[in-house]
């Protein structure tokens, strides 16, 4: 039995360049979701990734109990990012930025799969899970590329985003999207790697 790879099998969209923007259309797809604000460095932020993970790979074995063939790796931590007074979110202080945390799951998982699974780990974990939902996200044409180094240092990569919708007449349509392609807390921040996303419209 071959595990499915859900990153392979959309490379285009979670294997990009770090050399070159490219531009990509993303398909409507399903995520776990969870939304909060304040300090991603904090304990509330830090809570709400461990409960989309406890079940997200809840959901990844009730699946294969169902079918053994039907195995899939768990895709990476993504992030919605925008602030209050709609301004650039880098430029603000923390304490104002307002963040979705958020899990794509493949098109197997079901909204009764979901509710089964939160109520499962909510349970057994003595999480409040109430605020976990289960949502259809598109997000249509975007710019991405690859930073490769610490969060803290993608503001210049995020600059040359903007920087090549604006030579195009292009405008920023929707939030700032990250994904984390790999665990912060096993991996040196030189080794980072993020995909930097910005939906635009022309």
């Amino acid at each position: 039995m071959a595990t499915i790879d859900l990153k392979k099998q959309l490379k285009h969209l979670y294997q990009p360049s770090a050399g070159e923007i490219a531009v990509v259309e993303v398909p409507t797809m399903n995520f776990l979701m969870l939304d909060g604000s304040g300090d991603p460095n904090g304990t509330v932020y830090a809570d709400a990734v461990g409960a989309l993970y406890a079940v997200a790979y809840a959901l990844k074995f009730m699946l294969k109990k169902r079918d053994a063939a039907l195995d899939y790796t768990v895709m990476p931590l993504e992030g919605l990012w925008r602030t209050r007074e709609g301004t650039l979110w880098y430029d603000t202080d923390r304490a104002n930025w307002l963040w979705t945390a958020m899990i794509m799951q493949p098109e197997e998982i079901t909204e009764a799969m979901f509710e089964q699974a939160r109520s499962d780990v909510g349970s057994k974990k003595r999480l409040d899970l109430a605020s976990m939902r289960f949502e259809a996200f598109t997000e249509g044409r975007a710019a991405q590329i690859l930073h490769a180094g610490p969060y803290s240092e993608e503001r210049p990569t995020i600059e040359r985003l903007h920087a090549f919708l604006e030579q195009r007449g292009w405008r920023a349509n929707g939030r700032h999207h990250e994904i984390y392609l790999n665990d912060p807390f096993r991996t040196a921040p030189e080794r980072l790697r993020t995909i930097l996303r910005q939906p635009f419209a022309e």
